[in-house]
């Protein structure tokens, strides 16, 4: 076993990167170095097969740090792979409350309370059997991850006025999946921003994505759903607290503002949503 753990390496998986390390320390920067919010999934391995190491200097990758998109990772590429249960590191003060919600929903994943920093989990029960089920969910998580692009824009003809919603669902490649736009009667733009986000958001639910990376040119519909600015107006509290149910709901959730001139197309989708009426919602997919 001494030699075992001299050759050992550890894959990360966070969201859609796969991150090889030579210890468990060197994984800290991966696990929280992002917005997104998706559990972490840590395997360990005993000695990393040739073809895999010759795979990942092919595309450039070399030493003691790897990185590869969830995509190109196959089951047979690292050989066997064991679970490795872990508490997520501290965060400082004044980020998102939503990390630690990662934490505590990927220790409910586990089924078991983990013991102080990386290492082992304590187990209750029967060890085999807890051990098979965390293997199970580990390589279930690996396999029915499904990412998507929403891009989202609202629209307000006078600000209180006849209003509509634009979204855009793009695959994680960038391909489109469908452009939706609905009319909201009279109200503001920052109603309209929400209420486009809502729509893009159940719609991304009901295809079954399970991840989803956010996009959208107002800041403060982004700062807000990041958990950075305070929702104070009574109207946006019920469409924020409409929008955070929806986003709980995705395994990995990422909001990321964007200037107007890279929103365009969800920008005409909510112009044109204006002489819809009020609840008509549009999908066009071409």
């Amino acid at each position: 076993m001494l030699g075992e753990d001299k050759n050992a390496f550890f894959v990360v998986r966070k969201g859609d990167i796969v991150g090889v390390y030579k210890n468990l320390n060197d994984c800290q920067p991966q696990l929280g170095s992002s917005l997104c919010d998706p559990p972490v999934s840590v395997y360990k391995g005993y000695a990393m097969p040739k073809e895999a190491e010759e795979y990942m200097i092919s595309c450039g990758l070399k030493n003691a740090l790897y990185s590869i998109k969830a995509a190109d990772l196959t089951q047979e590429l690292f050989g066997n792979l064991v679970a490795c249960p872990f508490q997520q590191p501290h965060f400082a003060l004044g980020e998102p409350s939503s990390d630690h919600m990662s934490k505590r929903r990927f220790q409910e994943v586990l089924g078991s309370q983990t013991s102080d920093g990386f290492g082992s989990a304590s187990m209750t029960g029967d060890p085999a059997r807890k051990q098979a089920k965390l293997e199970h969910l580990a390589t279930q998580a690996l396999t029915t991850n499904r990412t998507c692009i929403l891009e989202f824009d609202g629209a307000s003809k006078g600000n209180p006025g006849p209003a509509g919603a634009g979204a855009v669902l793009r695959t994680e490649d960038g391909n489109l999946v469908c452009r939706l736009r609905e009319g909201l009667g009279i109200t503001t733009n920052n109603v309209a921003e929400y209420r486009a986000m809502i729509l893009g958001l159940r719609y991304a639910l009901s295809k079954g994505f399970t991840s989803i990376r956010v996009l959208g040119d107002s800041k403060l519909v982004c700062m807000q759903v990041q958990g950075l600015w305070k929702v104070k107006n009574q109207n946006i509290s019920k469409l924020y607290e409409e929008a955070k149910k929806l986003k709980d709901k995705f395994v990995c959730f990422q909001i990321d503002h964007v200037l107007r001139d890279l929103n365009s197309d969800a920008d005409t989708q909510a112009n044109l949503a204006v002489d819809l009426a009020v609840g008509q919602i549009q999908e066009v997919d071409s």
